[in-house]
């Protein structure tokens, strides 16, 4: 007989309380059972409800008493509800069953979220493009009750990974709409995160809230285009930089050069004499163009002409010295002239551009009488 109570007294349980630390990840645990034989809980039993829990009676799948951080001892009158669900109406003497919940109350920070696939965007400048994007996200259980209708139901042990799916859903969803309704060029967008966030959290919290669930916190970490659009703005970016496609082609010419020339063997060494020689003709050429820069180019066809003067072939003259010719008269219609491109010599009255050398030619003085 006393070992029959013994066994009785000692299922019946006169403390419920949880302090953590229970099956699973302690960091990442949002609701645990309290576990008992048969559910059966002695009447008068002391609940014990730590900093950032709360707890939840359940009778037969419907949410009864909820209970914040404290000591409270258990009976008809700080269980209401569960005494209308049970009937008691004037108190009780014998155990009673209830499932008992614990639900966490405190921040889960760090959570992350980011694009499976990538969004899909129209910039002004760069058009259609797809951008990927992650980021962090805190949140906290405010409405446990809300919490154990929508979200964990009969589980008996429920951790944050089992929702973290579904808030990831709602809030690359909501960030692709309002990526797309702020038009922020992609350039500026790594400008624009705190802002963009706070968009995207104005939006998502109400829905959070529907869970039970209040965000308390969202940050964009990243936002990046495909490694191949990234390859080729900085391409794009690098050209910009050097000024022109020339100076770009030269750039790369010159770096893969000094790439081979620090290779050992013949291969290197023949590298390093063309890098020096290609170095020398890009310092010559910059020279010669610094001294004629204030110089202008040569006239069309200027100093074309050889001119048979004497029997002998003299020249070739430009405009001025073909001028200076006519007028000491060893420049004459009938006088044989070449330049490049001509099949033979000419009289100079056949070459129309030779005419203004000629008629600078004054007439001969008129008879004395």
């Amino acid at each position: 007989m006393v070992d029959w109570w013994k066994k009785l007294t000692g299922e019946l349980i006169d403390i419920v309380e949880y302090p953590g630390g229970g099956a699973g990840d302690a960091r990442t645990e949002l609701v645990h059972r309290f576990e008992r034989y048969q559910n059966e809980i002695k009447n008068g039993a002391q609940l014990v409800v730590r900093e950032g829990q709360v707890a939840i009676f359940v009778d037969q799948g419907r949410i009864a008493d909820v209970f914040k951080p404290g000591m409270v001892k258990l009976t008809t009158s700080n269980l209401p509800i569960l005494s209308t669900l049970r009937g008691w109406k004037y108190g009780f003497e014998s155990p009673f069953k209830a499932e008992v919940y614990f639900v966490k109350t405190t921040q889960f920070t760090d959570l992350k979220w980011g694009t499976m696939n990538p969004v899909m965007r129209r910039d002004p400048e760069f058009g259609p493009v797809r951008l990927r994007a992650f980021g962090t996200y805190a949140m906290r259980v405010t409405d446990a009750a809300a919490l154990m209708k929508e979200i964990v139901g009969p589980s008996a042990h429920f951790t944050v990974d089992g929702v973290m799916e579904q808030l990831r859903n709602i809030i690359v969803s909501r960030f692709s709409d309002k990526l797309g309704e702020a038009a922020i060029p992609m350039l500026d967008l790594a400008g624009k995160y705190d802002e963009l966030a706070e968009l995207v959290g104005t939006r998502i919290r109400p829905e959070f809230n529907g869970y039970g669930l209040e965000l308390m916190k969202l940050l964009i970490e990243n936002i990046s285009l495909p490694p191949e659009v990234e390859a080729a703005l900085d391409r794009r970016s690098s050209m910009g930089i050097v000024g022109n496609l020339q100076g770009y082609t030269q750039m790369a010419a010159a770096d893969a050069m000094l790439a081979a020339a620090k290779n050992p063997g013949g291969a290197g060494q023949s590298m390093g004499v063309g890098l020096g020689l290609l170095m020398g003709q890009q310092v010559g050429g910059i020279a010669m163009n610094a001294g004629n820069a204030g110089s202008p180019p040569p006239m069309p066809n200027a100093g074309g002409y050889f001119v048979a003067i004497g029997g002998a072939q003299s020249g070739p003259f430009d405009a001025a010295g073909l001028s200076g010719l006519a007028r000491e008269g060893r420049l004459k219609g009938d006088t044989l002239v070449w330049r490049a491109g001509m099949a033979g010599w000419a009289a100079a009255s056949t070459m129309g551009d030779l005419s203004g050398a000629l008629g600078a030619v004054p007439p001969p003085l008129p008879p004395n009488g």
